[in-house]
């Protein structure tokens, strides 16, 4: 689902995805009519139809979570509207977010994107830090911070988050001569990323023919980046990514592990990275929860149980998502209700437990959904304190409106080309590509 859209096409597939969007959305949003009260009378047995805009697959339904909020709000009926890819998804809601029209009563907004929305259209959707039975000592601090304005209003909930670590082969590992334990894995790189590097040259000395080290250069940087607190913005909103330390080491990194061998030459999330996973191509991956599901989605059976999940060399994060309550919405008040049940720890376990969306409530770390949790790709490994450990240990993430623009520059027109033959010291990390955007989540 993670997939590019070719510069050609952007016009065309943003056109085509306005168009969509505007008639999904605003037909979502016509459920039942107004009655002036902040809420709507429903075509179900006079029931109230909130309606949830998503992107992919986020497993609310899927966890049981609608059922079980209807059940105990029996006057309330769930319409979720999920457009596959964010790419088309998310253009449209922008477009009704700046006309402040045809919006759900609740609207997903994936992590590169809530810069942008927070400070452009804030006055477009509800303060939920205000909201009944809202308490934000309930979140991960950084994951708050990022959906709230500077002057402290907070416009969404967070739902999960993408703590990094990273999983690997062990069959692959036992093979080139590596240990296989994940907590003596993850000593090999512990709090430095050019370890990880050094590690892949071991692996590369007697690795199993047609294998390499890690998947991809622009997982790797993707990961790098990831663990900084200041990578394309700084604190006052300046684009500082051509100037910025952290994120030239980065790139210079990935360019030697790509010079060196140890990284495919293979765009993440495209069909030949796709047939690398199914043909046990690589023996490591930057990895938050949600990977799991992708490395499953596209591996034969036979290598369920053959995976294992370490530490990274620094916390970091990748993915994560916010629920927003517009306030144009049909149902505001039941909205935001729905949102702060939805958005709560338990709530947010049970989800992890079905969709391995890792959780943003800290409180949910100890919950035996989280601490015993186990994935078929790796075995019998509790993996839920690990991520749990990445999580907290995440930097507050300065994130600015382009920053998924910014690292597609650096993922498709930098690294890539290293693995061609050109060296890094050529130039360092590239300008952003204007037409072109990365599904970083679902």
């Amino acid at each position: 689902m993670r997939a590019r859209i070719r510069t050609a096409r952007k016009a065309m597939v943003l056109a085509a995805a306005a168009s969509l969007g505007a008639g999904l959305l605003a037909g979502c949003a016509d459920d039942g009519k107004s009655n002036g009260s902040g809420s709507s009378d429903g075509d179900s047995g006079g029931k109230t139809t909130l309606s949830i805009g998503l992107f992919g697959t986020m497993g609310f339904k899927e966890a049981g979570l609608y059922a079980e909020y209807e059940k105990l709000n029996p006057n309330i009926k769930i319409s979720e509207n999920s457009v596959q890819r964010n790419e088309n998804y998310y253009p449209a809601l922008l477009n009704h977010l700046t006309t402040n029209s045809g919006l759900l009563d609740v609207q997903a907004v994936e992590v590169a994107n809530i810069a942008e929305v927070t400070a452009t259209q804030a006055d477009k959707l509800e303060d939920m830090s205000k909201a009944p039975g809202v308490d934000k000592s309930k979140w991960l601090p950084w994951k708050w911070e990022q959906a709230t304005t500077k002057d402290g209003k907070t416009i969404g909930l967070g739902t999960d988050v993408g703590p990094m670590a990273i999983c690997y082969r062990t069959d692959l590992f036992k093979q080139a001569g590596l240990p296989t334990d994940p907590a003596e894995v993850g000593k090999l790189w512990a709090g430095d990323w050019a370890k990880l590097v050094d590690v892949g040259e071991r692996y590369k000395a007697k690795a199993p023919k047609g294998t390499f080290f890690m998947d991809s250069p622009g997982g790797l940087i993707q990961a790098i980046i990831g663990s900084e607190e200041e990578k394309f913005y700084d604190k006052s909103g300046k684009v500082i990514y051509k100037t910025n330390p952290a994120v030239k080491a980065a790139f210079d990194l990935t360019s030697e592990a790509a010079e060196k061998g140890l990284v495919q030459s293979e765009t993440q999330f495209q069909p030949g990275w796709n047939s690398s996973i199914a043909n046990n191509k690589f023996a490591t991956i930057a990895c938050p929860p949600w990977m799991l599901g992708t490395i499953k989605g596209y591996s034969k059976p036979d290598a369920a149980g053959k995976w294992a999940v370490a530490e990274a060399p620094k916390g970091g994060n990748w993915g994560g998502t916010f629920l927003t309550v517009p306030k144009s919405g049909k149902n505001v008040k039941e909205a935001q209700k729905f949102v702060t049940w939805l958005t709560a720890p338990e709530q947010q376990a049970k989800l992890f437990k079905v969709q391995a969306s890792f959780p943003s409530a800290p409180s949910t770390y100890t919950m035996p959904e989280v601490t015993g949790a186990t994935n078929e790709m790796t075995g019998d490994q509790k993996i839920g304190p690990i991520f749990a450990e990445a999580a907290k240990g995440a930097p507050v993430q300065v994130i600015g409106p382009k920053d998924q623009i910014i690292m597609q520059g650096l993922t498709d027109n930098g690294v890539i080309l290293v693995t061609k033959g050109k060296s890094a010291k050529a130039g360092g990390p590239p300008a952003p590509v204007a037409g072109r955007r990365r599904m970083s989540r679902y």
